[in-house]
């Protein structure tokens, strides 16, 4: 489900420079209403499961390594997601408040996206997957919605269901678990940050001013205590991979909303 349309478009040019870094992928949203609510726990960087053959990712102008949704086997949308040709104002850090699975493989990962598919379409009754990305906990970076990786290549916006009613303006990040009370896993940490500054250079966004937790916008206790804590950090993070220092004030680090369990 989705909530309006409106916005500016300024895609900005990619690095050209590779970048190394623990790949990253992963999300699992389960909204109440009509949108999507997003959920997070805790685990050693290293862990069992790997990524596979790779226990890094490589990004190419910087673009991470991303798994697209034919990879994963998504299902068929109820309908093509409507792509507005400008770009986002805020990137939108979301948990998908299910276990913190202690599996980092990539057939973990793609069996979490297909789980958050069919819960979004035949839970929710929403076209398709509600996140623009999504990352496991093992740092794996998957497509979420259909026509997201083609529109972020292009500047667009693909409109997803993930923050009610700022869905025409927002690009949301599932990230695998749930962070209430436990820390982020190194690996999917690294993962975020390479997507927020891929999105930011993507969109020509600053990241201070971009990268929101789903709290921000709505009355839900997502992203999880610990990870909305550290957002001050992912912002620095990005700031630097970007060569450049955060403008304006600082982004409110609570939230306007009381803390709000949808499933609580």
């Amino acid at each position: 489900m989705r909530s309006g349309e409106d916005l500016r478009f300024d895609p900005a040019p990619t690095r050209r420079t590779i970048i190394r870094g623990a790949m990253g992928a992963g999300l699992l949203a389960a909204g109440f209403a009509p949108h999507n609510g997003a959920m997070a726990d805790e685990l050693p960087a290293g862990g069992p499961g790997g990524l596979g053959e790779r226990t890094a990712a490589e990004f190419w102008a910087g673009e991470p390594r991303l798994y697209t949704r034919a990879d994963w086997d998504a299902r068929p949308p109820k309908r093509p997601a409507e792509v507005l040709n400008r770009a986002p104002d805020h990137i939108i850090v979301h948990h998908t408040a299910t276990a913190n699975s202690k599996d980092r493989s990539l057939s973990h990962a793609f069996a979490l996206s297909r789980k958050i598919q069919r819960w979004h379409m035949d839970g929710n009754g929403w076209d398709d997957a509600g996140q623009q990305l999504t990352i496991s906990r093992g740092g794996i970076v998957m497509e979420g919605r259909n026509r997201s990786l083609d529109s972020i290549r292009a500047g667009n916006l693909a409109v997803g269901a993930q923050v009610l009613h700022h869905n025409d303006h927002t690009i949301g990040i599932e990230n695998e678990g749930t962070y209430s009370t436990k820390g982020v896993p190194k690996r999917l940490w690294t993962s975020l940050v390479e997507v927020c500054v891929w999105l930011c250079e993507q969109y020509r966004l600053d990241p201070n001013e971009a990268i929101a937790g789903h709290r921000d916008f709505n009355n839900t206790s997502c992203p999880g205590d610990r990870l909305y804590r550290r957002l001050p950090d992912l912002r620095r993070e990005v700031a630097a991979r970007l060569d450049g220092v955060p403008k304006g004030g600082a982004h409110p680090e609570t939230s306007i909303f009381p803390p709000f369990d949808p499933f609580g």
